[in-house]
Protein backbone atom coordinates (compact mmCIF):
# COMPACT_ATOMS: atom_id res chain seq x y z
CA UNK A 1 0.00 0.00 0.00
CA UNK A 2 2.71 2.50 1.00
CA UNK A 3 4.59 1.72 -2.26
CA UNK A 4 1.50 2.80 -4.21
CA UNK A 5 1.40 6.08 -2.27
CA UNK A 6 5.03 6.66 -3.19
CA UNK A 7 4.58 6.05 -6.90
CA UNK A 8 1.49 8.26 -6.98
CA UNK A 9 3.51 11.05 -5.34
CA UNK A 10 6.38 10.72 -7.80
CA UNK A 11 4.04 10.55 -10.81
CA UNK A 12 2.16 13.67 -9.72
CA UNK A 13 5.34 15.68 -9.12
CA UNK A 14 6.78 14.63 -12.47
CA UNK A 15 3.50 15.59 -14.13
CA UNK A 16 3.53 18.93 -12.33
CA UNK A 17 7.07 19.57 -13.58
CA UNK A 18 6.06 19.20 -17.24
CA UNK A 19 2.75 21.09 -17.13
CA UNK A 20 3.23 24.72 -18.37
CA UNK A 21 3.46 27.27 -15.53
CA UNK A 22 0.58 29.32 -16.94
CA UNK A 23 -1.85 26.50 -16.16
CA UNK A 24 -3.22 26.42 -12.64
CA UNK A 25 -3.41 22.63 -12.72
CA UNK A 26 0.40 22.59 -12.42
CA UNK A 27 0.18 23.82 -8.83
CA UNK A 28 -2.77 21.67 -7.80
CA UNK A 29 -1.15 18.49 -9.17
CA UNK A 30 2.16 19.38 -7.55
CA UNK A 31 0.51 20.16 -4.23
CA UNK A 32 -1.32 16.84 -4.13
CA UNK A 33 1.93 15.12 -5.09
CA UNK A 34 3.69 16.71 -2.12
CA UNK A 35 0.87 15.55 0.18
CA UNK A 36 1.28 11.94 -0.98
CA UNK A 37 5.04 12.31 -0.57
CA UNK A 38 4.50 13.48 3.00
CA UNK A 39 2.42 10.39 3.73
CA UNK A 40 5.25 8.21 2.45
CA UNK A 41 7.87 9.85 4.65
CA UNK A 42 5.59 9.95 7.71
CA UNK A 43 5.37 6.16 7.49
CA UNK A 44 9.16 5.60 7.43
CA UNK A 45 9.83 6.09 11.19
CA UNK A 46 8.05 2.76 11.79
CA UNK A 47 11.00 0.96 10.21
CA UNK A 48 13.69 3.07 11.85
CA UNK A 49 12.17 2.67 15.31
CA UNK A 50 12.39 -1.11 14.87
CA UNK A 51 16.16 -0.88 14.30
CA UNK A 52 16.67 1.87 16.93
CA UNK A 53 17.91 4.39 14.35
CA UNK A 54 16.41 7.47 16.01
CA UNK A 55 18.43 9.90 13.92
CA UNK A 56 16.52 8.79 10.83
CA UNK A 57 13.25 8.82 12.79
CA UNK A 58 13.67 12.54 13.40
CA UNK A 59 14.96 13.12 9.87
CA UNK A 60 12.04 11.40 8.13
CA UNK A 61 9.48 13.21 10.28
CA UNK A 62 11.16 16.50 9.41
CA UNK A 63 11.01 15.60 5.70
CA UNK A 64 7.30 14.78 6.04
CA UNK A 65 6.67 18.20 7.61
CA UNK A 66 8.67 19.88 4.83
CA UNK A 67 6.57 18.09 2.20
CA UNK A 68 3.38 19.46 3.77
CA UNK A 69 4.91 22.93 3.74
CA UNK A 70 5.64 22.61 0.01
CA UNK A 71 2.13 21.28 -0.62
CA UNK A 72 0.68 24.30 1.18
CA UNK A 73 2.67 26.68 -1.04
CA UNK A 74 1.58 25.04 -4.29
CA UNK A 75 -2.08 24.72 -3.35
CA UNK A 76 -2.13 28.33 -2.18
CA UNK A 77 -0.71 29.35 -5.57
CA UNK A 78 -3.48 27.37 -7.27
CA UNK A 79 -6.16 29.13 -5.22
CA UNK A 80 -4.59 32.60 -5.24
CA UNK A 81 -2.23 33.00 -8.21
CA UNK A 82 0.68 35.40 -7.68
CA UNK A 83 -0.03 38.89 -8.96
CA UNK A 84 3.52 39.45 -10.24
CA UNK A 85 3.53 36.73 -12.89
CA UNK A 86 3.77 33.88 -10.41
CA UNK A 87 7.25 35.03 -9.46
CA UNK A 88 9.10 35.06 -6.15
CA UNK A 89 8.46 32.18 -3.78
CA UNK A 90 6.60 30.03 -6.25
CA UNK A 91 9.61 29.93 -8.59
CA UNK A 92 11.63 28.42 -5.75
CA UNK A 93 8.86 25.91 -5.02
CA UNK A 94 8.76 24.85 -8.68
CA UNK A 95 12.53 24.36 -8.79
CA UNK A 96 12.45 22.25 -5.61
CA UNK A 97 9.55 20.23 -7.01
CA UNK A 98 11.49 19.49 -10.20
CA UNK A 99 14.60 18.52 -8.23
CA UNK A 100 12.53 16.22 -6.03
CA UNK A 101 10.82 14.62 -9.02
CA UNK A 102 14.16 13.92 -10.74
CA UNK A 103 15.79 12.61 -7.57
CA UNK A 104 12.79 10.41 -6.83
CA UNK A 105 12.80 8.94 -10.34
CA UNK A 106 16.46 8.07 -9.79
CA UNK A 107 16.12 6.63 -6.27
CA UNK A 108 12.80 4.86 -5.90
CA UNK A 109 13.28 2.25 -8.66
CA UNK A 110 16.25 0.98 -6.62
CA UNK A 111 14.10 0.96 -3.49
CA UNK A 112 11.10 -0.81 -5.00
CA UNK A 113 12.26 -2.97 -7.92
CA UNK A 114 13.90 -6.15 -6.51
CA UNK A 115 16.27 -6.66 -9.45
CA UNK A 116 17.70 -3.13 -9.17
CA UNK A 117 17.76 -3.33 -5.38
CA UNK A 118 19.81 -6.53 -5.44
CA UNK A 119 22.08 -5.20 -8.20
CA UNK A 120 23.18 -2.08 -6.34
CA UNK A 121 23.53 -3.89 -3.00
CA UNK A 122 25.61 -6.62 -4.66
CA UNK A 123 27.86 -4.04 -6.33
CA UNK A 124 28.46 -2.17 -3.08
CA UNK A 125 29.09 -5.43 -1.22
CA UNK A 126 31.62 -6.57 -3.81
CA UNK A 127 33.35 -3.18 -3.87
CA UNK A 128 33.58 -3.09 -0.08
CA UNK A 129 34.89 -6.65 0.15
CA UNK A 130 37.37 -5.86 -2.61
CA UNK A 131 38.65 -2.79 -0.74
CA UNK A 132 39.02 -4.76 2.49
CA UNK A 133 40.88 -7.52 0.66
CA UNK A 134 43.18 -4.95 -0.94
CA UNK A 135 43.93 -3.51 2.51
CA UNK A 136 44.83 -6.97 3.80
CA UNK A 137 41.68 -7.90 5.72
CA UNK A 138 40.58 -11.51 5.26
CA UNK A 139 36.82 -11.34 4.78
CA UNK A 140 34.14 -13.71 3.53
CA UNK A 141 31.26 -12.31 1.52
CA UNK A 142 28.00 -13.24 -0.16
CA UNK A 143 26.01 -10.95 -2.45
CA UNK A 144 24.80 -8.88 0.53
CA UNK A 145 26.82 -9.90 3.61
CA UNK A 146 30.44 -9.48 4.69
CA UNK A 147 31.97 -11.45 7.55
CA UNK A 148 35.18 -10.46 9.31
CA UNK A 149 36.58 -12.18 12.42
CA UNK A 150 33.29 -14.00 12.84
CA UNK A 151 31.21 -10.81 12.85
CA UNK A 152 28.78 -10.38 9.97
CA UNK A 153 27.44 -7.12 8.54
CA UNK A 154 24.52 -7.15 6.12
CA UNK A 155 24.59 -4.53 3.38
CA UNK A 156 21.16 -3.01 2.82
CA UNK A 157 19.98 -0.26 0.49
CA UNK A 158 20.78 2.44 3.06
CA UNK A 159 24.42 1.27 2.95
CA UNK A 160 24.73 2.11 -0.77
CA UNK A 161 24.47 5.93 -0.44
CA UNK A 162 21.82 5.86 -3.15
CA UNK A 163 19.76 8.46 -1.25
CA UNK A 164 22.60 11.01 -1.33
CA UNK A 165 23.44 10.16 -4.93
CA UNK A 166 19.81 10.66 -5.96
CA UNK A 167 19.63 13.93 -4.01
CA UNK A 168 22.64 15.46 -5.74
CA UNK A 169 21.54 14.11 -9.11
CA UNK A 170 18.11 15.71 -8.74
CA UNK A 171 19.54 19.04 -7.61
CA UNK A 172 22.16 19.22 -10.34
CA UNK A 173 19.87 18.17 -13.20
CA UNK A 174 17.16 20.62 -12.12
CA UNK A 175 19.51 23.61 -12.40
CA UNK A 176 19.51 25.64 -15.62
CA UNK A 177 23.24 26.00 -16.29
CA UNK A 178 25.78 25.21 -19.06
CA UNK A 179 26.37 21.50 -19.60
CA UNK A 180 30.08 21.74 -18.78
CA UNK A 181 29.37 23.13 -15.31
CA UNK A 182 26.64 20.58 -14.71
CA UNK A 183 29.01 17.72 -15.59
CA UNK A 184 31.74 19.17 -13.37
CA UNK A 185 29.31 19.35 -10.45
CA UNK A 186 28.16 15.79 -11.13
CA UNK A 187 31.70 14.39 -11.26
CA UNK A 188 32.80 15.91 -7.96
CA UNK A 189 29.67 14.71 -6.19
CA UNK A 190 28.17 11.41 -7.35
CA UNK A 191 31.35 9.33 -7.98
CA UNK A 192 32.96 10.81 -4.84
CA UNK A 193 29.92 9.96 -2.71
CA UNK A 194 29.96 6.38 -4.00
CA UNK A 195 33.68 5.97 -3.27
CA UNK A 196 33.49 7.52 0.20
CA UNK A 197 30.54 5.29 1.02
CA UNK A 198 32.63 2.19 0.24
CA UNK A 199 35.27 3.50 2.67
CA UNK A 200 32.55 4.13 5.26
CA UNK A 201 31.17 0.58 4.94
CA UNK A 202 34.69 -0.85 5.19
CA UNK A 203 35.36 1.17 8.34
CA UNK A 204 32.19 -0.13 10.02
CA UNK A 205 33.01 -3.74 9.15
CA UNK A 206 36.57 -3.51 10.49
CA UNK A 207 35.50 -1.64 13.64
CA UNK A 208 32.83 -4.26 14.30
CA UNK A 209 35.01 -7.24 13.42
CA UNK A 210 37.87 -6.09 15.64
CA UNK A 211 35.52 -4.82 18.36
CA UNK A 212 37.24 -1.44 18.52
CA UNK A 213 34.57 -0.01 20.79
CA UNK A 214 33.64 -3.09 22.79
CA UNK A 215 30.24 -4.82 22.64
CA UNK A 216 28.65 -1.72 21.11
CA UNK A 217 31.21 -1.47 18.30
CA UNK A 218 28.67 -1.72 15.50
CA UNK A 219 26.31 0.87 16.97
CA UNK A 220 29.10 3.34 17.72
CA UNK A 221 30.84 2.85 14.37
CA UNK A 222 27.67 2.87 12.26
CA UNK A 223 25.18 5.08 14.09
CA UNK A 224 27.64 7.66 15.46
CA UNK A 225 31.06 7.89 13.81
CA UNK A 226 29.98 6.92 10.28
CA UNK A 227 26.97 9.25 10.36
CA UNK A 228 29.06 12.18 11.58
CA UNK A 229 31.69 11.46 8.95
CA UNK A 230 29.04 11.20 6.24
CA UNK A 231 27.50 14.51 7.29
CA UNK A 232 30.88 16.27 7.12
CA UNK A 233 31.69 14.73 3.74
CA UNK A 234 28.30 15.71 2.28
CA UNK A 235 28.74 19.25 3.58
CA UNK A 236 32.13 19.57 1.86
CA UNK A 237 30.80 18.05 -1.37
CA UNK A 238 27.76 20.35 -1.30
CA UNK A 239 30.05 23.35 -0.83
CA UNK A 240 32.15 22.30 -3.83
CA UNK A 241 29.03 21.76 -5.96
CA UNK A 242 27.64 25.18 -5.04
CA UNK A 243 30.95 26.81 -5.97
CA UNK A 244 30.49 25.36 -9.45
CA UNK A 245 26.71 25.95 -9.55
CA UNK A 246 25.92 29.18 -7.69
CA UNK A 247 22.39 28.85 -9.07
CA UNK A 248 21.92 25.98 -6.64
CA UNK A 249 22.94 28.21 -3.74
CA UNK A 250 20.41 30.81 -4.92
CA UNK A 251 17.67 28.15 -4.88
CA UNK A 252 18.60 26.95 -1.39
CA UNK A 253 18.88 30.49 -0.07
CA UNK A 254 15.52 31.38 -1.59
CA UNK A 255 13.93 28.32 0.00
CA UNK A 256 15.43 29.19 3.38
CA UNK A 257 14.27 32.81 3.17
CA UNK A 258 10.77 31.72 2.16
CA UNK A 259 10.54 29.16 4.97
CA UNK A 260 11.80 31.45 7.73
CA UNK A 261 9.53 34.25 6.56
CA UNK A 262 6.48 31.99 6.66
CA UNK A 263 7.44 30.70 10.11
CA UNK A 264 7.83 34.26 11.41
CA UNK A 265 4.40 35.15 10.02
CA UNK A 266 2.81 32.14 11.74
CA UNK A 267 4.48 33.01 15.04
CA UNK A 268 3.44 36.64 14.73
CA UNK A 269 -0.20 35.73 14.05
CA UNK A 270 -0.31 33.28 16.95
Amino acid sequence: MIENVLWIAVALMVLSSVIPAKRGAKYLVGGVGWIFFSVHWAYQPVHYIEISDYFNVVLTLAIAAFCLFMAHNMIREYREPSISGRGGDIDIVLMVTSATAIGSLFYFPFANIPALNQWIISNVTNSTAGLLGFLGYNVDSTWHKITYNGYTVQIILACTAIESIALFTGLIVSINAPFKRLMSAFMISVPVIYALNIVRDAFVIVAYGEQWFGPDSFEIAHHVIAKIGSAIALFVIAYAVMRILPELLDMIDGLWQMTTRRVRNIVRKS
